[in-house]
């Protein structure tokens, strides 16, 4: 799993953020937490789009009934190393599970839970960093499969899921984060993804305020939306990559959406359990 250890400037760390000048997304997707941004998680006025609110109260309905039983279950071991000469005791690691709503090009799906793990803390010069632990998915069917129709999900023809990747990119406190989406068939080449060769960019907007589900341990959910990003054409997916763009309608300027309702937890470094010099490089 690639990570960086990279630290930058950002908001303050004893608030729970994510893409909005609050903070970052963490969420529990089985308990993940996907730690926000400044953006993600700071006041602003709500989102009416009516797909996008729609969406977004589903999913925060369902994170709010089941992430306070499965918050304890939370796995922190991407938590990654804290930059020299930071304060444990002032960094915390977020952990944030998502099932986001993709809508691309003509193709709309709910992913299977995402999980992201990320820290972030003051710096010793006073400053806010963060640095990226790790991110997990699953595949998740596409309907129609390669087809683009009721045939296509059948057993006998031809299946297409997608699945998220870390593109790159995470920042917790301005809400911008990128993914590529791998594409899978036995028909299509291996390596086939939409953002092959430059990531998806997100820049995630909240669509209401978070909430509290917990003090002890913390379980904070939240809901974000991007309905201003590009989707480019999918690449390296061997001879059936023109056909492949014509059935998911890529490459796709307008009419793209993506819903972020996620749950997060989080943990400073002096309560986790010292493992391979995690907390003091």
């Amino acid at each position: 799993m690639k990570k960086s250890t990279a630290a930058r400037p950002g908001s303050s760390p004893s608030l729970p953020s994510f893409p909005f000048p609050v903070r970052r997304v963490a969420s529990v997707a089985g308990v993940a937490v996907l730690a926000g941004t400044a953006a993600v998680c700071a006041p602003a006025a709500a989102y009416s789009a009516p797909r996008a609110a729609a969406a977004s109260t589903a999913a925060s309905t369902a994170a709010s009934t089941t992430a306070s039983t499965t918050v304890s279950a939370t796995d922190f071991s991407d938590c990654p190393p804290l930059p020299d000469g930071v304060d444990p005791a002032r960094w915390r690691c977020e952990v944030h599970t998502a099932a986001p709503r993709l809508t691309m090009g003509k193709v709309t799906v709910t992913f299977a839970p995402i999980t992201m793990t990320h820290a972030e803390g003051p710096m010793p010069d006073g400053g806010n960093g963060q640095v990226w632990g790790a991110m997990h998915s699953t595949p998740t069917a596409v309907p129609g499969g390669l087809t683009g129709t009721s045939a296509g999900d059948r057993p006998a023809t031809p299946r297409l899921a997608i699945q998220a990747e870390y593109g790159g990119r995470f920042d917790a406190y301005t809400g911008r984060f990128s993914l590529r989406f791998r594409l899978l068939s036995p028909l299509l080449r291996h390596g086939c993804a939409v953002g092959a060769s430059a990531p998806v960019d997100f820049q995630l907007k909240r669509s209401g305020p978070s909430t509290w589900i917990s003090q002890d341990p913390p379980v904070i959910t939240f809901s974000a939306y991007d309905d201003t990003f590009t989707a480019p054409a999918a690449e390296d997916c061997g001879p059936l990559t023109g056909l492949l763009n014509h059935r998911l309608g890529l490459p796709a300027a307008t009419g793209n959406l993506m819903t972020y309702d996620a749950v997060y937890t989080f943990k400073t470094y002096d309560q986790l359990p010292a493992k391979e010099g995690r907390h003091l490089r």
